[in-house]
């Protein structure tokens, strides 16, 4: 048996029988990044990190599944597999049990799922929306593990946590990020089953609303009170979606954002008004207008999240790392209140990663108890204490790496921002990570920005 084969035979994929287990191939080690970018495999890490009582074993097990010691997973209801190697090359079999919900909890569930159509939209697309977790929690329904309800089994005979099922734990992550369906199949529901029973109940309600909406309009229109035609309900016509005829084809995207009209006339311009400020707003318009048709068009638009809208500040930085020469960023600067130099770190960051990069550039997050717990204990779950560089606190959620000129930067989207110092200033070095060690090992390498 190879390093990586799996209890049950391997194979290539991820295949399940009857729609009940899944087993994926192993994955690569991983290499200067976190283990998951998903939000739920994100989320599991969390519950997982915030379960785990022993933070030891945790780590070391962190440390195997990033070196790639972990085999083929086998999921099924209620139970996750896999063959761990050691250093040593010796192998145990590991497993981690996850309690399976009651069908009085799968009931609750497939009732919010189906009372928020944001939901069963993008589950029938075999997606997992936002805010699922939440939502489920709600209705009493626990999708991610509670302190001890993840049971380890090893044949290392360890009674608690070992670094194998660790090492397995922190994989899953990894698997959630390829198909989220992995954690309500360890709940107890298959793919296949789950989007069955999600499609009948969808299907069951909208035609008790429809019968609803027509016994009223009857109703109504015994009663003689003289109103005008109430039309179609919304759930009457959903439930005839299949007859009617289909829709015309979405219109095409054009291949590139129209021109503005030019304002450099030989009129004399209007008082007060910036023609070369108002042109470059015109083109921003357009650009972002192409930007967001093709958005809208594209597969899968529905189920994703809304992006909240940017601030003044923000949008003028925004503007500013798309200027097309000094005249508008002088003009952008002052509106903002910055001087060039400033500008052009708001730009960087801007560059690195958006709002979030933004906001840890100067006063406008500070993070609170919460967040610097957490952040505190990302740092020391980030490294073998043998490893760790020598970090000093240089303010709320900055860390300095003592003897060099590099920091970390913990942001209100939970990643790590990478700091220069460059001419006795603090410069954005580089995207965000959700390993702090990652972001460190980025900057200190040169690698950042």
């Amino acid at each position: 048996m190879s390093d990586h084969d799996a209890y049950d035979g391997g194979g290539a994929g991820a295949r399940g029988a009857a729609g009940e287990e899944k087993t994926f191939d192993a994955l690569p080690p991983v290499r200067g990044r976190g283990f998951a970018s998903s939000w739920w495999g994100r989320s599991w890490i969390k519950a997982l990190e915030d379960t785990a009582l022993d933070s030891v074993q945790l780590k070391r097990g962190r440390k195997q599944a990033r070196e790639g010691g972990v085999g083929a997973v086998s999921v099924r209801p209620g139970r996750i597999t896999a063959v761990v190697r050691d250093r040593d090359g010796t192998r145990q079999r590991s497993d981690v049990l996850l309690q399976e919900l009651t069908d009085d909890a799968w009931d609750r569930f497939l009732d919010m799922a189906v009372d928020r159509a944001g939901h069963i939209a993008a589950l029938l697309d075999r997606e997992m929306p936002p805010h699922l977790v939440e939502d489920a929690a709600t209705a009493g329904v626990d999708l991610l593990p509670g302190i001890g309800e993840l049971e380890p089994e090893c044949d290392c005979g360890a009674w608690d946590l070992c670094p194998h099922a660790a090492a397995l734990a922190y994989e899953v992550a990894r698997l959630l990020d390829q198909d989220p369906f992995v954690l309500l199949l360890m709940r107890g529901r298959g793919e296949r089953r789950l989007l069955d029973e999600l499609q009948a109940r969808s299907v069951a309600r909208a035609s008790a609303e429809a019968s609803d909406a027509a016994d009223g309009s009857d109703a109504a229109t015994d009663a003689g009170d003289g109103a005008g035609p109430a039309g179609v309900s919304a759930a009457e016509a959903f439930a005839a979606r299949d007859i009617l005829p289909p829709l015309p084809p979405p219109p095409l995207v054009p291949d590139e954002p129209g021109l503005p009209p030019s304002l450099d006339t030989e009129s004399d311009p209007v008082s007060g008004v910036d023609t070369d400020a108002l042109e470059f707003l015109a083109t921003d318009a357009a650009v972002r207008a192409h930007r967001l048709l093709a958005e809208a068009l594209a597969a899968g638009h529905g189920s994703l999240p809304v992006e909240p809208g940017l601030t003044l500040d923000q949008d003028a930085v925004r503007l500013a790392a798309a200027v097309p020469g000094p005249v508008i960023a002088a003009r952008l600067a002052a509106g903002t209140g910055r001087n060039r130099a400033e500008l052009e770190l708001a730009v960087r960051a801007w560059r690195a990663g958006g709002p979030a990069a933004l906001a840890v550039l100067g006063d406008d997050w500070t993070p609170g108890p919460e967040d610097l717990h957490r952040a505190a204990a990302a740092l020391d779950a980030a490294w073998e204490a043998a490893e760790r560089p020598a970090l000093r606190a240089a303010g709320p959620g900055r860390w300095t790496v003592v003897g060099a000129e590099a920091q970390v930067r913990y942001g209100p989207d939970g990643r790590w921002w990478p700091y220069r110092k460059e001419r006795s200033r603090w410069c954005p070095a580089g995207p965000g990570d959700l390993d702090p060690a990652a972001a460190v090992a980025g900057v200190l390498s040169g690698t950042g920005g």
